[in-house]
């Protein structure tokens, strides 16, 4: 596979904050990279940099061979973008927007309508395709906005597609579509950045992850290798009563033994082996009968259960333990 983006040691700083602290990632052509982080992580400021928006203080960026800081245009020739903000579209409407792209990017006129009516299709925004964006956000509503600026970035795939939180106010159903076209993307050729913060339902389209965490890499792999955990792994998720105690850290409880233990304000989540289930159902289920917590679930360990390990800060609301045994 061909290296589409190679990015190293970047930094950039605003003042005394570090942005990006010595970055490392690569998307090959073929591949989707997933770089998930919080907001304020740095994910943008990456972005940004790539598509010559902003120029780093330290390291490299190439993007298809092109060295992206000091030739940024050329660069920014093998790149399409689905940036964070919405696509400015006031005036006109899904149809004219996805052909004119097309347009842009060397397809002929009908070439261009029919990729928009296909993408169109796909996505399901058939209803509103010659529905008119209006200057006071009216006409179209964000997610249709939204899912539009994404057929605009996928009318004409590029060596390198970025795409910045995709999903953001876009409903369940067409979120499945979208998900389903980002796949498709890679399988078809093309390198994708996927930015997003929607980890559960990244994990099902990427082949590689990059978790920023306050503007470094804090891990890197594939899903299984950030998730950490076997095959054999449950996740018992204990939901807590308002100003709840955690009944994970009695002494004398839990009766099996976890391997990773996290709290995220009301919810427990606690990693145990496949083996030790049956007895961790019974001591939650004794928990739910006594009153100690509302409820909990018993499933397969998740990549959320790790990225909430490696970003979630140390306070009294979120708390992170890793215990060996």
């Amino acid at each position: 596979m061909t290296t589409v983006l190679e990015i190293e040691e970047l930094t950039r700083r605003f003042g005394p904050v570090v942005a990006n602290d010595h970055v490392a990632l690569t998307v090959r052509s073929g591949e989707v990279v997933g770089l998930l982080g919080h907001n304020g992580a740095g994910k943008t400021t990456l972005v940004s940099q790539v598509v010559g928006l902003l120029r780093p203080d330290a390291g490299t960026i190439r993007v298809a061979g092109v060295d992206a800081v000091h030739d940024p245009a050329a660069a920014r020739r093998a790149v399409a973008l689905q940036a964070q903000s919405q696509a400015p579209i006031d005036g006109l409407t899904p149809r004219g927007a996805i052909t004119i792209a097309g347009r842009l990017r060397g397809l002929t006129r009908r070439d261009a309508a029919r990729a928009a009516e296909r993408l169109a299709d796909e996505l399901d925004i058939g209803e509103w395709l010659d529905r008119r964006a209006t200057p006071d956000g009216g006409g179209l509503s964000g997610g249709i906005r939204r899912l539009t600026a994404f057929a605009m970035a996928a009318v004409v795939p590029a060596p390198l597609v970025v795409l910045d939180e995709p999903t953001n106010d876009v409903d369940a159903a067409r979120r499945r579509r979208l998900w389903e076209l980002v796949r498709r993307l890679g399988d078809e050729g093309s390198g994708v950045l996927l930015v997003t913060h929607n980890v559960t339902e990244a994990e099902r389209v990427v082949d590689e992850l990059v978790v920023l965490d306050r503007g470094r890499v804090v891990a890197a792999g594939t899903p299984a290798q950030v998730r950490g955990a076997t095959d054999h792994d449950l996740r018992l998720e204990l939901s807590l009563h308002p100003n709840g105690t955690d009944p994970s850290t009695d002494p004398a409880a839990p009766p099996v033994a976890p391997t990773r233990r996290i709290r995220v304000g009301r919810r427990v989540l606690l990693t145990i082996a496949a083996a030790d289930a049956a007895d961790a159902v019974a001591w939650a289920t004794s928990l739910r009968g006594r009153g100690r917590i509302e409820g909990y679930a018993l499933a397969p360990v998740t990549l959320e259960d790790a990225y909430l390990e490696l970003t979630s800060p140390p306070t009294t609301a979120t708390t992170t333990e890793l215990i060996d045994v």
